[in-house]
């Protein structure tokens, strides 16, 4: 397959409507003209169940129903950018701390939640080619480092878990025979991690092209570490690797004033000092760019070419007011106990203003 230069929109439309605006050398731009501009093809757009509480009320972060995908997927597509499908396979995040079935779903048995996965993978993605949506690649799953659909496909219980992956690439393959695969997992740099959980996946799985590693270098290593985990998993697999998220601080200060939050609420991530003191890089505008160059060199020497490229995890995700990661509502179905900011624009490549930060040109200059 061809390396991809992706970025991850999920957020789009929620923060347009809520006002957000980008510039490129102090002129106002169209956010998928800006990804053009410095060579990105491929957009991410992850999708979740049912984002909505039983009385209606929105989960927030994207709003990434079926209806939001579907309209994201085609501005990107008519923007000439392919698209990736990113199935959570849950009402809402789904990560390594949680992969809760949707609420359609909580009663089913190991068997209906096979069928179900099959039947929902199958459907959405007729509703993707009957729009003309220029799907890329499918992602199945979302950081399945401990499973999906708990309790049933929680580690160790590769059996099911290997069930309901599988029929989810089925469910791709109903639709789509050639359309590239990507099983994903956090944790970039562990390499124990994904030896195990590929070695039981391959005794039971079936054929995928692609393994997707997160990695952020506040939670998951060196870089380093992802350099030594993806050399071995490709000489290992022989499967094509894509960084699916990545993301670097490019300032320390807060923006709760942006997002109109009141005191208390908790900075973004990458603002920590626990975390910031594992980072190798500055949390400057210059640390960000170095830290993009680096994983690209990375990426670059995977043995036999099996690196494939990156996306970086919503880099759009400026600091407006209303819109973060989870609603009142959100929170009660996660049984989490929030607070709800964004906590990630620190992360975002846009200054806290929409500005382009000096990283693009990193990414449009690196030509493998």
């Amino acid at each position: 397959m061809d390396y991809v230069k992706g970025m991850d929109l999920s957020t789009l439309l929620e923060l347009e409507n809520l006002g957000a605006r980008y510039f490129d050398g102090n002129v106002e731009t169209d956010i998928l003209e800006i990804m053009k501009r410095y060579d990105v093809d491929m957009i991410r757009v992850r999708l979740f169940n049912d984002p909505y509480s039983k009385d209606g009320k929105p989960y927030g972060a994207g709003g990434n129903d079926l209806k939001t995908a579907l309209e994201i997927s085609k501005r990107v597509t008519q923007a000439g950018l392919g698209v990736l499908l990113n199935f959570h396979y849950s009402d809402f995040w789904a990560d390594p701390g949680k992969q809760i079935k949707p609420k359609a779903w909580a009663a089913y048995s190991v068997s209906e939640l096979e069928k179900a996965v099959f039947e929902y993978t199958r459907d959405v993605l007729e509703r993707f080619w009957e729009a003309g949506i220029r799907l890329k690649m499918v992602q199945v799953g979302n950081e399945l480092t401990n499973g999906l659909l708990w309790p049933e496909g929680r580690t160790p219980d590769y059996e099911n878990i290997a069930r309901f992956v599988n029929a989810g690439i089925r469910g791709v393959r109903a639709v789509y025979k050639e359309l590239p695969v990507m099983l994903h997992l956090d944790n970039g740099g562990n390499n124990a991690l994904y030896r195990k959980w590929f070695d039981e996946f391959m005794k039971r799985g079936e054929e995928f092209q692609i393994i997707g590693l997160s990695y952020y270098p506040f939670w998951h290593g060196s870089m380093k570490m992802l350099e030594e985990n993806m050399k071995d998993i490709a000489l290992r697999y022989h499967k094509d690797l894509i960084v699916a998220e990545t993301s670097m601080g490019h300032t320390m200060e807060d923006y709760k004033e942006y997002e109109k939050l009141p005191e208390g609420q908790r900075k973004g991530y990458a603002t920590k000092p626990e975390l910031v003191d594992k980072i190798e890089y500055s949390m400057t505008k210059e640390g960000q760019a170095d830290f993009i160059k680096d994983l690209l060199d990375v990426i670059s020497r995977v043995p036999d070419g099996h690196g494939k490229g990156f996306f970086w995890w919503e880099p759009a995700w400026i600091p407006v007011c209303g819109s973060g990661w989870a609603t009142k509502s959100s929170l009660e179905y996660m049984n989490d106990p929030g607070p709800c900011g964004n906590e990630w624009a620190n992360q975002a490549l846009f200054d806290y203003d929409g500005n382009a930060l000096p990283a693009w040109k990193v990414i449009r200059d690196f030509h493998r």
